[in-house]
């Protein structure tokens, strides 16, 4: 019988991922999202569901389960999304959307699982790019600012995966500068300066 050549492809590019490193990966999502939650809330002040998707993501990071209430904040940020009365704080909810699908990073060698890694990154800085009247030196401020505050755990985890896919307009610009920011970053990542925006270890309530 032959080999089933699509099967041989399924295995050969499976990923190893422990569960501290999706919650080290949903840590750094929350973070970005956290600094741009306001823009969201300001449109839409009676309005709880992005700021419920980031708590989740928190809850996870800090060692909660990865349940259906996870899944259920990001499917309702992502509703809030469409909701919002201006694009800046459209994005905003996104970020929040993002970080909370973060805890779903799926094991497999594809361009698109970068999304669920960097995708609150670049959401958020779109949404302050916006909010700033689409200046882009606030949208690539904020990516360097996320490549600062991004962990040496989560630099390793994204090197296992492909480079971030093309398209998705100006965000999806942003989140190939951020992942080609990430992976510039020196392979003794630990030796950085710590940075005062990079969050807290998973258990830590953020500042």
């Amino acid at each position: 019988m032959p080999e089933d050549g699509r099967m041989a492809e399924a295995h050969d590019t499976e990923i190893a991922l422990s569960p501290q490193d999706l919650r080290e990966v949903t840590a750094f999502a929350a973070a970005c999202a956290d600094g741009v939650l306001a823009l969201f809330e300001a449109d839409r002040p009676d309005d709880a569901r992005p700021r419920e998707a980031l708590a989740a993501a928190w809850e996870f990071a800090r060692g909660g389960k990865r349940g259906k209430a996870l899944r259920d904040t990001a499917w309702a940020a992502s509703q809030a999304a469409g909701s919002a009365g201006t694009e800046a704080a459209r994005e905003a909810a996104r970020a929040a959307m993002s970080a909370a699908g973060a805890a779903y990073l799926h094991p497999l060698a594809k361009a698109t699982q970068v999304k669920h890694i960097l995708g609150s990154g670049a959401h958020a800085a779109r949404a302050a790019e916006l909010a700033a009247g689409g200046d882009p030196d606030v949208g690539a401020e904020h990516i360097d600012r996320a490549v600062r505050r991004a962990t040496p755990a989560v630099v390793d985890v994204l090197r296992r995966y492909p480079a971030a896919p093309p398209g998705g307009g100006r965000t999806g610009e942003l989140l190939r500068m951020l992942d080609a920011g990430l992976r510039a970053l020196p392979l003794a990542a630990d030796v950085r300066s710590p940075d005062p925006a990079r969050p807290a270890p998973p258990g830590t309530p953020p500042a």
